[in-house]
């Protein structure tokens, strides 16, 4: 009798068995982790430390660096003299501008139609005149105006002095990098300012606050948050601008070095020197900007990020507390023994 049951196809599953299902392929444990490999990233990275190992190479074997000269001038007398005469013009023009530059920008924020004028004008000017023309200007402000006074406007002179014996090279300095430091202050200064929600004058008048309180007390603080950077970044600015002033023949650091290597023919190591300051200088005033800048963010940052100083204590005392932790002896454990036994 025939059978009733059909062969089954080679390779196929027999009749009543059951086809094993495929393993898993998104089981974890069967997964291999693979690391992604940035090779790109690698090949830039070598290239860039072979052009700073060749950047120092050069800076420590070439000759006409001249690293004797530089060690022999960065700290003499004559350039600390140098030093000090660039910081006094930095700071006088950085207080007076700031100063001129807060009364410019709350003009131009006036209502008055006259007082906006007055700003803007002033604004438009002094940005359009580069800076080293006007100190040029005021170098020679004794052949537009001989004598300065104080009288009645458009009447009799009470009293009067010779320009040259009022404003001396430091003074003209200082007015010329004032007056053209205060034009972008002013800009500074307005531009934090209506960063600040107009809803907080709202409400400080609805309490009966006073104008030149609100403004002090409400307004100023919370501008300086997006006053800060753009300062900053001026007042570094306005450093290394200092140098400028050598054409009305002032001693600060351009100059002095100017002198020197004119003298001795010493031109690479001693720009050299001139460059080291200006690097400290700067990096002085960078870090002041960030400690600034924490101080005016704590109304925004309850908790501020920890210093690089907190940053560095803490690393110090987490390397300390590993260092005792392997030093202290081990103490072996020991299997308890039965109920009452004392060993």
């Amino acid at each position: 009798m025939a059978s009733t049951t059909d062969a089954a196809p080679p390779g196929a599953a027999s009749p009543g068995t059951r086809p094993q299902a495929p393993p898993a392929s998104d089981d974890p444990a069967s997964l291999k982790v693979v690391p992604a490999r940035h090779y790109g990233r690698w090949a830039a990275a070598v290239a860039v430390v072979v052009l700073v190992a060749q950047f120092v190479h050069g800076l420590a074997t070439n000759p006409v660096w001249e690293w004797k000269v530089f060690r022999d001038y960065v700290l003499s007398e004559t350039i600390v003299q140098a030093v000090w005469v660039t910081l006094q013009l930095t700071a006088y023009a950085t207080v007076l501008g700031f100063l001129l530059g807060t009364v410019l920008a709350f003009m131009r924020l006036s209502r008055s139609p006259v007082l906006q004028t007055v700003a803007w004008t002033y604004v438009w000017v002094f940005r359009s005149i580069p800076m080293i023309v006007q100190l040029v200007f005021w170098f020679n402000l004794s052949a537009l105006y001989e004598e300065l006074g104080v009288g009645i406007p458009f009447g009799p002179v009470f009293w009067s002095v010779d320009s040259n014996s009022l404003i001396g090279t430091i003074g003209a300095a200082i007015i010329g990098l004032t007056l053209h430091q205060a034009a972008y202050a002013a800009e500074i200064v307005r531009g934090g300012v209506i960063s600040v929600d107009n809803g907080q004058l709202e409400a400080a008048a609805a309490l009966g606050i006073p104008r030149l309180r609100q403004i002090r007390r409400i307004v100023l603080p919370q501008a300086m948050r997006a006053i800060l950077p753009t300062a900053g970044n001026e007042i570094i600015g306005l450093l290394k601008g200092t140098s400028v002033v050598y054409v009305m023949s002032i001693g600060e650091l351009f100059y002095q070095v100017q002198v020197i290597y004119g003298r001795n023919g010493r031109v690479v190591p001693l720009l050299l020197v001139a460059t080291a300051w200006y690097v400290v200088l700067t990096s002085l005033l960078s870090v002041a900007q960030y400690y600034v800048e924490r101080r005016y963010a704590r109304g925004a940052n309850r908790t501020p990020p920890p210093t690089p100083l907190q940053r560095a204590r803490r690393l110090l005392l987490t390397l300390r507390a590993a260092a005792a932790q392997r030093s202290r002896p081990v103490v072996p454990l020991t299997t308890p023994g039965p109920l009452g036994d004392s060993r």
